[in-house]
C-alpha cells in the first residue's frame, strides 16, 4: 500500500487532500458543538452595545461565554466599576468587554499578516518567520488595550460633560426647590427642561428607581456611587443630610451652585492659561521649519546664482 502511494503521485495528493478535509470537517464539527452551548442573552432591560460592539456582537458573546469561568470576582468587580463609570454597565458586561478585548487582539493580528503576506516576495528575499511573529504580537497587543484605552476615553468625555453641565442642573434644581417643589419635583423640572446628556439620563434613572419603590436616599447615593465624581458625592451627601434633618434645601443648593459654577469658571481659565504651553511644541516642530524655509529659500537661491 506505502509502495502503491509513493509510486503514484496523484493517489497521494487526493489522500492528503481528503485527510486535511476531514480535519477541517471535524474541527467545524467540534467548534459548532462547542458554540451550540452558548444560550442566547436576554437583552430585553438592556441599553445597545456600541457601534463597535455591534458588529462583532456574536463573537463576541461566544468568547465571554466560555471566559466568564475563567474571570475572577475581583477582576469582575473592578471592571464593572469601569464600565458603571462610563454609563456601560447596562450595555455590556465585564466578560463581554474583555472578549471585545480578545477579538479585537485576533483580528489586527490577521490583519497585520495579511498586510505582511501582501508585500512578502517570497524565496530568499521574503519576510521571515520571526518577522511575522513580531509584528503579530505588536498588532495583537495593540488590538487588546485599544478597547481599554477607548474606555478610558469614554469615561473623560463623561467626566467633562457632567463638570460643564452640574451648575446649570443644580440651578434648576434649586430655584424648583425654592419656588416651593420637593426634590423628585425638582429633579423632574430638570430633566425635563435640561440638556441632553449624561446628568440628563442619570436624573431620570434616579426617578425611575423611585418611582419603582426604592427609597430616594439610597437612589441619590446610587447615582454617587455611578459617577463617582467629587461635586456629584457632595450634592447627594447634602441632600440626604438636609432631608433627614429637616433642614431648608433651597440655601445649601444655592451655596452649592454658586461654588460650581466659580469651579467651572477656574477650570476653564486655567485650560486658557495652559493653551499656550501645549502649542508650544507643535509650533516650534511644524511651524517654525515652515515659516524659515518659505523666508530663506530665496535668499539662498541668490547667494547659490551669485556664486556662479
Amino acid at each position: 500500500m506505502q509502495s502503491m502511494l509513493l509510486n503514484n503521485p496523484t493517489l497521494f495528493i487526493v489522500g492528503v487532500a481528503i485527510a486535511a478535509g476531514l480535519a477541517v470537517a471535524l474541527v467545524a464539527w467540534l467548534v459548532s458543538q462547542a458554540l451550540a452551548e452558548v444560550p442566547p442573552e436576554d437583552r430585553e432591560y438592556k441599553d445597545p452595545p456600541p457601534l463597535g460592539f455591534r458588529l462583532a456582537w456574536m463573537p463576541i458573546h461566544w468568547i465571554s461565554f466560555f471566559i466568564t469561568p475563567l474571570l475572577g470576582d475581583k477582576r469582575q468587580l473592578s471592571m464593572k466599576n469601569r464600565l458603571r463609570q462610563a454609563g456601560l454597565d447596562y450595555t455590556v458586561n465585564p466578560a463581554q468587554f474583555i472578549a471585545a478585548r480578545i477579538l479585537c487582539a485576533l483580528v489586527l493580528m490577521m490583519v497585520s499578516w495579511w498586510g505582511l503576506a501582501a508585500f512578502d516576495k517570497g524565496g530568499d528575499e521574503g519576510l521571515s518567520l520571526s518577522l511575522y511573529l513580531e509584528i503579530g504580537a505588536g498588532a495583537a497587543l495593540l488590538g487588546f488595550q485599544y478597547p481599554t484605552i477607548w474606555l478610558g476615553d469614554v469615561m473623560k468625555r463623561r467626566r467633562s460633560e457632567l463638570l460643564k453641565t452640574f451648575p446649570f442642573y443644580l440651578d434648576i434644581i434649586t430655584l424648583c426647590v425654592e419656588a416651593g417643589l420637593n426634590m423628585q419635583g425638582a429633579m423632574s423640572q430638570a430633566v425635563a427642561k435640561g440638556p441632553s446628556g449624561v446628568l440628563r439620563d442619570e436624573f431620570q434613572r434616579v426617578l425611575r428607581d423611585i418611582r419603582a419603590g426604592k427609597p430616594r436616599a439610597e437612589s441619590l447615593r446610587g447615582l454617587s456611587d455611578r459617577l463617582n465624581e467629587p461635586n456629584i458625592t457632595t450634592f447627594t451627601s447634602t441632600v440626604i443630610q438636609a432631608e433627614t434633618m429637616g433642614m431648608n434645601l433651597g440655601p445649601l443648593l444655592r451655596t452649592q451652585a454658586d461654588q460650581r459654577r466659580t469651579e467651572r469658571f477656574l477650570r476653564a481659565e486655567k485650560l486658557a492659561m495652559e493653551a499656550p504651553v501645549k502649542m508650544l511644541f507643535p509650533l516650534i516642530a511644524f511651524i517654525f521649519p515652515c515659516t524659515f524655509i518659505v523666508l530663506f529659500f530665496p535668499i539662498v537661491m541668490k547667494f547659490m546664482h551669485a556664486g556662479l
